[in-house]
């Protein structure tokens, strides 16, 4: 790589960390956001208590994703309402961006196949019995560049020992970023879990397999414009 690509690579992520900050900051300061989860019937206010029930939640013995991180929701909305018979409950962390959820939750008069939970990723095991998931989606999580913090990011082999609780036996992990770093630390770290990368490409929109059927989350369609290459890779075990 020239010097004047490495200098364009570092001054877009210089742009994209201070757009993501900024937009982080605006989502977590919306008054009232708390008010509307705890009152919305689409969100779990106890979902430990649902631990080895989610099928009695529902009401049927469909199969159980989930996405960590969801973020505003569009793409978990999306999938939902594409596939009926699959349940779908999205974690997130940020009341204000969980209330973007619920507004297009709200929206889906049809859905009944999809809840929301507010909480951090690792207390997963709090919440879903051993084998109780069928996939779970990771989407454009939070990349933690430093390397003390690399057990908080969601393809560590911390989080995939907690996957590897909640997930049945032929259960999957999607992961998509546009972060190389995270991906190739993704790459490297699977393979020291109990799972494998299955399937993997740096180029996703250009991979003619993996790209069928790709529903695309807010940051993915905001990163593809500015000409960035997704990375996704499946992992099982």
């Amino acid at each position: 790589m020239g010097i004047v690509s490495k200098v364009d690579r570092v001054e877009k992520e210089r742009l994209y960390a201070l757009s993501l900050k900024g937009i982080i900051m605006r989502l977590r300061n919306i008054r009232g956001s708390r008010d509307v989860i705890a009152n919305s019937q689409f969100t779990i206010k106890e979902p430990e208590k649902c631990k080895g029930k989610w099928n009695e939640v529902f009401g049927n013995d469909n199969p159980i994703h989930i996405e960590i991180g969801m973020g505003k929701g569009q793409f978990i909305t999306t999938l939902a309402e594409m596939n009926p018979d699959i349940n779908y409950i999205g974690i997130e962390k940020y009341s204000s961006v969980l209330l973007r959820a619920i507004e297009k939750r709200q929206c889906m008069e049809e859905c009944n196949n999809l809840l929301f939970i507010r909480m951090e990723a690792e207390y997963i095991t709090d919440v879903f019995d051993k084998g109780e998931v069928d996939k779970i989606y990771l989407n454009f999580s939070d990349p933690w560049p430093k390397d003390r913090h690399a057990k908080r990011r969601l393809t560590s082999s911390k989080f995939f020992e907690r996957y590897d609780v909640i997930l049945k036996e032929d259960g999957l992990v999607e992961f998509k970023t546009d972060n190389i770093d995270l991906f190739d630390f993704s790459l490297e770290e699977i393979p020291t879990t109990n799972f494998k990368v299955a399937e993997f490409t740096k180029d996703l929109h250009n991979n003619e397999k993996m790209v069928k059927g790709n529903v695309m989350t807010e940051y993915e369609e905001k990163f593809s414009s500015m000409g960035n290459p997704i990375c996704k890779l499946i992992a099982k075990r």
